[in-house]
């Protein structure tokens, strides 16, 4: 028997010898042989990847439908902003990253949190008074959504739950059900352009509950809390001692007439993550750039979170070097006048949308007040011949080669999204083909019924 002494660099519960002791024949190494197993190819995927599951890519690749060809297609459905070119980002974004790629400095790995210098300029970005921010409060990842993953992975195990918003983006749910996170539902209201239904997300909360998501301005919904509301969202979240994970990914992108408040800034004891990144206000989600923020003035989270952040990021040591190297130079740089500039396309197409949408019978939009999105109801009582919107969108694409998500997508039938990041001229078009689509698949309240008696 030849033993082999392997030296292995580990600390904490590692052992720091590791002595390994191998059968040998000779010169050569001969594998034993395990008892009772006859070798046989089992290879299957792992529970992790069954769980896996995207709702809409669910149901858009199963919407097996052809556009009219006789219309080219518009696309209200990809919450990218990039798509059409209308809405390119800003010179100075681009040419950070230029004088980053040519100075060479930025093509080896960073720490899996990020280099300490982006995470001072992101710090220094969000800080304020009411919610203090240092380098050591940052976690740079790869897009907003590895934030999310990381916030979630980190406060939440296998047999906890999570308070999601309905309607609310689908990544939540497909993140916490692939780590064995059970997703509970709490209501929003249309009638209250889309506030927390407070009596009933507090109902939610038992002793497995881990969080609370918290999507400010909202995707698919386009709506932006008050200060007061978000007050009361705090005030439901410290009475139950429950931890928020707030997506800020679209936090700077509010129309004029409003403003958006951090949550962090109005908090007194309740811990935050917050999660963002470049994807949108700066219009590069390719980019893949995001950041937590951890906001903890009382201490709750401790050292425990952090580490355990720290920890979570060294799975894939950290979002890309490139444009990490240009992020002071994006958050300075950028002039005020590209994002104003943005803003006013975006609430010009949002006013645009709603007024058409709201002139169609059997359509009720809900009005948007930031984001990129907003939501319409579909008083299916007036459309009889569609089971649900599903159907519905389907139609409208086959017969108007116009294709808006169902809103089933975010768990809130009965309604569509659109994304208002398209051209002007897309938009009017677009809203006019709907328009000609409900007109001629409209039923009154006696036509509904008789169309009803039929089937």
């Amino acid at each position: 028997m030849d033993s082999y002494l392997i030296q292995v660099n580990g600390h904490g519960d590692h052992a720091p010898m590791l002595d390994v002791h191998l059968k040998s024949t000779g010169n050569t190494i001969s594998p034993g042989k395990v008892k009772g197993r006859k070798p046989r190819w089992a290879v299957r995927a792992s529970e992790m990847s069954k769980k896996t599951f995207n709702p809409v890519r669910a149901i858009v690749d199963s919407m097996k439908v052809e556009p009219n060809p006789k219309k080219p297609m518009i696309s209200l459905s990809l919450g990218d902003p990039t798509v059409f070119g209308n809405l390119p980002t800003n010179d100075e974004v681009t040419r950070a990253v230029k004088e980053v790629l040519d100075s060479g400095q930025y093509n080896g790995y960073a720490p899996s949190v990020g280099y300490q210098s982006c995470r001072e300029a992101v710090a220094a970005y969000y800080n304020c008074p009411e919610a203090p921010l240092k380098a050591q409060d940052v976690i740079l990842t790869s897009g907003c959504s590895q934030a999310i993953e990381l916030a979630l992975a980190v406060l939440a195990n296998p047999g906890q739950n999570i308070l999601v918003p309905r309607p609310g983006f689908s990544l939540y749910k497909t993140l916490a059900l692939s780590m064995g996170i059970e997703v509970k539902l709490y209501n929003l209201l249309p009638e209250k352009a889309w506030e927390i239904d407070l009596e009933h997300l507090e109902s939610l909360v038992d002793e497995k509950t881990a969080c609370l998501i918290v999507n400010n301005p909202s995707n698919p919904c386009g709506s932006v809390f008050s200060k007061s509301h978000l007050q009361e969202i705090l005030a439901v979240a410290s009475r139950q001692c429950v931890p928020i994970l707030a997506d800020e990914i679209y936090g700077d992108m509010v129309f004029a007439d409003c403003k958006c408040e951090p949550i962090a800034t109005l908090s007194t004891n309740v811990p935050i993550l917050s999660c963002g990144g470049l994807a949108k206000r700066w219009l590069v989600p390719g980019w893949r750039m995001g950041w937590i923020l951890i906001h903890d003035r009382r201490d709750i989270f401790g050292n425990e979170i952090r580490d355990g952040l720290l920890r979570l990021s060294q799975r894939i040591l950290g979002p890309c070097t490139i444009v990490q190297g240009a992020l002071e130079r994006i958050l300075s740089r950028t002039p005020p006048e590209f994002y104003h500039n943005t803003l006013s396309i975006l609430k010009s197409n949002a006013d645009l949308c709603y007024a058409a949408l709201s002139a169609i019978p059997g359509l009720q939009p809900v009005r948007p007040a930031g984001a990129m999105y907003l939501m319409v109801e579909i008083e299916m009582e007036h459309f009889p011949e569609f089971e649900n919107d599903v159907e519905f969108t389907e139609r409208l694409i086959s017969e108007q080669s116009v294709f808006c998500l169902p809103a089933t997508c975010f768990e809130y039938p009965n309604f569509f999204r659109v994304v208002i990041t398209v051209p002007e001229e897309m938009i009017l078009e677009a809203c006019s083909r709907i328009q000609e689509f409900c007109e001629m698949h409209y039923q009154g309240a006696e036509g509904a019924q008789d169309l009803e008696c039929d089937k």
